[in-house]
C-alpha cells in the first residue's frame, strides 16, 4: 500500500493517490476506498484495477484538513493503510480507522 500527495501550487487542493499492490489484494477482485472524502458510502470509489495486479485511486482533496478512511474488499473486508498519517478509534465497531492529513 502506498499514498502519494501531490499538492498543487495554483489551488488549495492536493491530488491523492491511494495504491494497492498485487501482493496486498491477493485473489480480490473488487476494491472501494472509503472514507469521509465521500461521505462513507461504500460504493461511492472504486478503485481501479491495474493490469500487473493492485488497485489504484486518485482524489482530489481540500488542504489543511484530516480524512479519515479505509478499504472495502469484495464488499466484505475492511482494511487499514500501513502508509496512513494515523490512526483513530472507529466509532462503529472495534476497529480503527486510517487517517491521511493534507
Amino acid at each position: 500500500m502506498s499514498i502519494k500527495k501531490q499538492y498543487l501550487k495554483t489551488r488549495p487542493v492536493c491530488k491523492v493517490t491511494f495504491r494497492l499492490s498485487s501482493k496486498e489484494t491477493r485473489d480480490v477482485k473488487n476494491v472501494f476506498l472509503v472514507g469521509e472524502f465521500n461521505n462513507w458510502n461504500e460504493t461511492a470509489t472504486p478503485m481501479k484495477p491495474l493490469k500487473k495486479g493492485g488497485f489504484v485511486a486518485t482524489l482530489v482533496l481540500n488542504t489543511d484538513k484530516e480524512y479519515q478512511f479505509r478499504y472495502f474488499f469484495d464488499r466484505t473486508t475492511w482494511e487499514n493503510d500501513p502508509q496512513a498519517d494515523l490512526y483513530v478509534h472507529s466509532s462503529y465497531g472495534s476497529c480503527d480507522n486510517s487517517v491521511i492529513r493534507i
